[in-house]
């Protein structure tokens, strides 16, 4: 193993020779010019797996809280552990062990769920590496797991089919920690330096302005040194980053990873894409990505929304509130209306056990997907996203959230969003009606659109996933449909209407 230091100029000089053989320069103007990444990947798996699993309180910003006080993190870590001089986070890393980790078992899963690509979270704003680094001993390879669990969940991912992608949120990490500065915490301690870092005082989750304080030249060449290595090491067919990167501080070294990664990996022959939240990148530069959120129309270059199986928490918590599976389906469906994509995030145990909850949605949205995954994967967004109440989003509850209406029109029937593909439009009734019967707006007769201006034939209507045969009769207000039988209105239904 090379010494930190070589490694990092190594790295970096790597990087520098990979943007001058080009295609790519570091400018908007060059990575603008990307193509994107795997439009038809609907669905993927997040996981957040690392030491913050052991204490499982609150959520995986415990190790932030924790140095706070007066937050209930910092009473909780002194009631269970003792004062954080003589316990600190990188106490926890000897007790996360993931004795009962099995990537094949994950991926076998995350299969089953109906996912296209899965995404782990290589490390998180905590610095503790889940592979093997040659940037910091702190990593899974050497402590903890003493795995490389990164690599173990790319060899199982691409077994099962899977798109392994992942995510870095090493970004915050200059001032994750930084509570720890104001007492008496390991945190204060300089021999902890080599995992705490240096920790900038006065920044925080709070300061979103990108104006607020940069991180140090220091911080960002060691950051970009860690993307390179994930890249050399693990060739992810996309990076996600993590939102304080829109800080203006990490402009010019965001051009130089997007440059270096978007060459190096048209050299490994991978359709890349990066993720980004906040329009950290240039329009066209990287895919957006909004957060626990949804756009209220089409959009018109593909982009995600990432979400996970508990409403508190992304990470395993014994405090964990579940979502519905139903919600959940929702908001992937949702998405897709819209030109965009779900990433839905699940949280193993530290013993690396994948908890029961995200198991069983998990295998929900894989049942449901195996019935009515033909308007999801491969589809596009249709000339209109939906009808009906307006969706809110899974978030504040665990059911579906309907709010009002979508047109503002006090009759505001079925919730309803479309996809198309081959010949066919596919209108998901987010929420079947007790009667049976649903007026789809949108596919009235003689209804004309700007483009085609002219209305096309309905030759076929199909409730897919159920033996409940729908009829339909159409007119100049909707085309009506009227289930002959009773219909599962858990769940969405996908109704395939095929036009001549």
């Amino acid at each position: 193993m090379r010494e930190e230091g070589n490694a990092m100029n190594d790295y970096l000089k790597l990087m520098r020779d990979v943007i001058a053989q080009g295609p790519y320069a570091d400018t908007w103007e060059s990575l603008c010019g990307h193509p994107g990444w795997r439009r038809d990947a609907k669905f993927g798996v997040f996981i957040h797996w690392g030491a913050y699993a052991v204490p499982a309180f609150a959520n995986e910003w415990y190790p932030r809280n924790m140095y706070i006080r007066g937050t209930p993190e910092y009473e909780h870590h002194i009631k269970t552990y003792g004062n954080h001089k003589s316990f600190g986070y990188k106490d926890f890393i000897p007790m996360f062990k993931g004795e009962k980790f099995d990537a094949g078992e994950w991926m076998s899963l995350i299969r089953a769920s109906g996912a296209q690509y899965v995404m782990p979270v290589a490390e998180h704003h905590d610095g503790f590496k889940m592979y093997g680094s040659e940037l910091s001993a702190y990593n899974a390879k050497l402590m903890g797991p003493r795995r490389d669990v990164l690599g173990e969940l790319k060899q199982a991912a691409e077994r099962e089919g899977l798109v392994f992608t992942l995510s870095n949120h090493r970004a915050e990490h200059c001032w994750f920690f930084n509570g720890g500065l104001e007492f008496d915490s390991d945190v204060a301690d300089p021999a902890n330096e080599a995992f705490y870092g240096k920790q900038q005082a006065g920044v925080g989750p709070s300061t979103h302005d990108i104006h607020s304080q940069p991180p140090s030249k220091e911080h960002c060449e060691d950051w970009l040194a860690h993307l390179v290595e994930l890249a050399e090491k693990y060739r992810p067919e996309a990076v996600y980053l993590d939102w304080w990167v829109h800080n203006l501080g990490f402009k010019p070294y965001l051009k130089q990873f997007a440059a270096y990664y978007y060459n190096r990996a048209a050299q490994f022959g991978l359709d890349a894409a990066i993720y980004c939240k906040h329009h950290a990148f240039a329009p066209g530069a990287a895919v957006q990505d909004v957060e626990r959120g949804r756009f209220r129309s089409i959009r018109p270059r593909a982009w995600q929304t990432d979400t996970s199986t508990a409403r508190n928490s992304w990470c395993h918590t014994l405090q964990n509130e579940y979502k519905d599976p139903a919600a959940i389906l929702c908001d992937l469906i949702d998405a897709v209306s819209k030109n965009g994509r779900l990433l839905l995030n699940i949280g193993p145990r530290a013993d690396g056990v994948i908890p029961d909850e995200d198991r069983q949605i998990l295998l929900a949205l894989g049942k449901w997907l195996e019935r009515n995954g033909e308007g999801i994967y491969g589809a596009s967004c249709w000339e209109v996203f939906g009808e009906g109440a307006e969706y809110g989003g899974s978030e504040a509850d665990s059911a579906p959230i309907w709010r009002g209406t979508a047109d503002g029109k006090k009759d505001k029937g079925a919730p309803i969003r479309f996809t198309c593909k081959g010949g066919a439009i596919y209108a998901f009734v987010m929420r079947w009606p007790e009667d049976g019967e649903v007026a789809v707006k949108a596919l009235k007769k003689g209804r004309v659109t700007s483009c085609s201006g002219g209305d096309f034939h309905i030759r076929e209507v199909t409730a897919l996933g159920t033996d409940v045969r729908v009829s339909f009769k159409r007119d100049g207000k909707a085309l009506r449909l009227k289930a002959e039988g009773p219909i599962d209105d858990r769940y969405p239904v996908c109704v395939k209407v095929l036009i001549d």
